[in-house]
């Protein structure tokens, strides 16, 4: 008869109850499969889990092996995802929130029928909304996309292909907020003519027919409003200075 004090006894026993769980090692990687991590490091995380398992278990509490192994494992790889598997640093509780969105969202669209609101989430998880606004945009973080990632919407485009381009107008908002106070204090009817000229795209000839003066005049007056103001504007920097 073996003695099971034996340190090579105790070690075998042990090695044969690891291997003896590796089903289950299998059976939580698969489970956690979808969300984006590769199976085979899950399972290696579920079998680290595993051995834990029977290193930390206690049959003298009276509870069985299966009952502590379950979480033991299930708990390791959600520490794996937790820890390992965000794109941006997110504090911890924001993370284990995120997680329990997760479930929590599951089990609400099976009884709403519907993606549940952040109040209905908060109430099912007791947690403040802020928590769970919180834990909601954790989620946006956890797997970074490069925006010339291969396409994935009905429309074959990539993120860039989503992105604006860069508008050349932006660059006339400061000219615009600069010219503006020097606008407004030109006389009502050269601001007219310049409104018509450049914002309206007129020719002179049409802005005399609509000012009601000739063309020669607001040839005339367009020259020495321009001069003015570009006068005006020249100055002001100095001014202030």
């Amino acid at each position: 008869m073996r003695d099971e004090t034996d340190p090579a006894v105790k070690a075998e026993i042990r090695d044969a109850a690891v291997e003896r769980c590796l089903p289950l090692a299998e059976h939580v990687a698969r489970r956690f499969s979808d969300r984006g991590e590769a199976f085979d490091d899950l399972l290696q995380v579920a079998r680290i889990g595993v051995v834990n398992a029977v290193d930390r278990f206690d049959p003298e509490r009276g509870a069985g092996f299966l009952s502590f192994a379950v979480p033991t494992v299930m708990g390791e790889v959600r520490r794996h995802f937790r820890d390992t598997m965000w794109s941006m640093r997110v504090p911890r509780r924001a993370k284990e929130t995120s997680l329990s969105i997760g479930k929590a969202s599951d089990e609400l669209v099976q009884r709403l029928g519907r993606s549940p609101r952040p109040s209905e989430l908060a109430d099912y998880l007791d947690l403040p909304v802020s928590e769970v606004i919180d834990g909601l945009m954790a989620r946006s973080a956890y797997n970074a996309k490069s925006i010339d990632a291969e396409p994935d919407d009905d429309e074959g485009r990539s993120i860039r292909d989503t992105l604006g381009d860069d508008d050349e107008r932006l660059q006339r908002v400061d000219e615009f907020v600069t010219l503006r106070p020097a606008l407004e204090r030109l006389p009502e009817r050269e601001r007219r003519i310049l409104s018509l000229r450049f914002f309206h795209a007129m020719s002179q000839s049409e802005i005399a027919t609509e000012v009601g003066i000739s063309q020669m005049h607001v040839s005339r007056l367009l020259s020495r409003t321009l001069t003015a103001l570009r006068d005006e504007l020249s100055t002001e920097p100095e001014e202030q200075a």
